[in-house]
């Protein structure tokens, strides 16, 4: 990220409190390529804050305080002595926010212009043109925004998300090993939910901690990571936030590029409670051909006797043959534990 030259790898200290009644904590905040990262004072990660979604609290006001967009009970607050982080950070903050209007995205801004101006019409016979075109040209940052404020709304539900560190770098390689292309992509354990996986806007993947505790091939867990990143090249993740939403709703987010906390905490609950509709058999196959995963694990996961899956099964592209390892047994072992941290 061109915005942070000169400051890769920054550390300072800070003082955080996860939540309004959780005691404040002396912490040390690493700023890296991607995400802003606070540790406990041994080195141990408490939270990873993605660096588009950081809001501060008190502009012009010292010392600083932050906290994820979307969620201002969790907060960091920095030391007026931490100037080099304080600089790095508002600078970063200044870049995103010079970068949203433009970017490349005149588009943005016309369709933006367009979209009130044709209000009234839209209401009676375009809803769903003005949602399909709404997904079209959100911007990046704008996705992993509302995927940030959708996951900590996710985990009021769900518990807190698991940060376990030697689970969480276990869950680093998965990804890795199944998504060698995608190094945007993010897994996310959570101890909690009616829904074993769920693709977010932005490219993050929740998976319910049941597929890492009460499976013992962690093909298991893969595939329900690949059948969530499958879906998502489907079926847009902000597609289907929009669709679920008010018209209204996708009227605000087209002009101002915001969404009402109303529509995310429901679509939060929504999507952690919902089972998603079934995906076409080759079009799952072909996703675990590809990444080398075998198809049988994640099918008796769905289906204990098999019955309902034996298409599934029977064309599994590695059946009869040892697939390519997912992760070492000291990774998977470390992994079935990352909520016990």
């Amino acid at each position: 990220m061109t915005a942070l030259k000169g400051y890769q790898r920054l550390e300072s200290t800070g003082i955080w409190r996860e939540g309004p009644d959780a005691q404040r904590r002396d912490v040390v905040v690493s700023l890296g390529d991607a995400t802003l990262v606070i540790m406990d004072t041994s080195g141990r990660a408490l939270a990873h804050w993605a660096i588009p979604a950081v809001a501060r609290l008190n502009p012009g006001q010292t010392p600083p305080i932050y906290h994820p967009d979307g969620d201002p009970s969790e907060r960091l607050e920095l030391p007026e002595d931490e100037v080099d982080m304080i600089a790095a950070i508002e600078k970063l903050r200044k870049a995103i926010h010079k970068d949203r209007p433009r970017s490349g995205r005149v588009r943005w801004l016309i369709t933006s212009t367009i979209a009130a101006t044709a209000l009234g019409l839209a209401i009676f016979w375009l809803p769903e043109a003005l949602r399909d075109h709404a997904v079209t040209v959100a911007p990046r940052v704008k996705r992993a925004e509302i995927g940030e404020a959708l996951l900590s709304r996710i985990t009021r539900v769900t518990g807190p998300r698991c940060k376990d560190t030697l689970g969480s770098a276990a869950l680093v390689r998965l990804k890795t090993r199944l998504f060698p292309d995608r190094p945007n992509l993010r897994l996310v354990v959570v101890p909690g939910g009616a829904r074993e996986a769920a693709y977010l806007p932005g490219g993050t993947i929740v998976l319910n901690k049941i597929l890492l505790e009460d499976y013992e091939d962690p093909a298991v867990v893969a595939g329900y990571a690949l059948v969530e990143a499958q879906r998502a090249r489907s079926d847009d993740p902000l597609g289907d936030l929009l669709h679920h939403t008010s018209l209204i709703s996708v009227v605000r987010f087209l002009t101002s590029g915001d969404l009402p906390a109303s529509a995310l905490d429901s679509y939060a609950e929504w999507v952690m409670t919902q089972s998603p509709p079934p995906l076409p058999l080759p079009t799952i196959l072909n996703g675990f051909e590809a990444a080398g995963v075998p198809a049988a694990p994640y099918a008796y996961a769905l289906d204990t006797t098999g019955e309902s899956v034996l298409g599934l099964i029977e064309a599994d592209p590695y059946a009869g043959k040892v697939p390519p390892p997912l992760i070492s047994d000291g990774d998977w072992i470390s992994l079935q534990n990352i909520c016990e941290g």
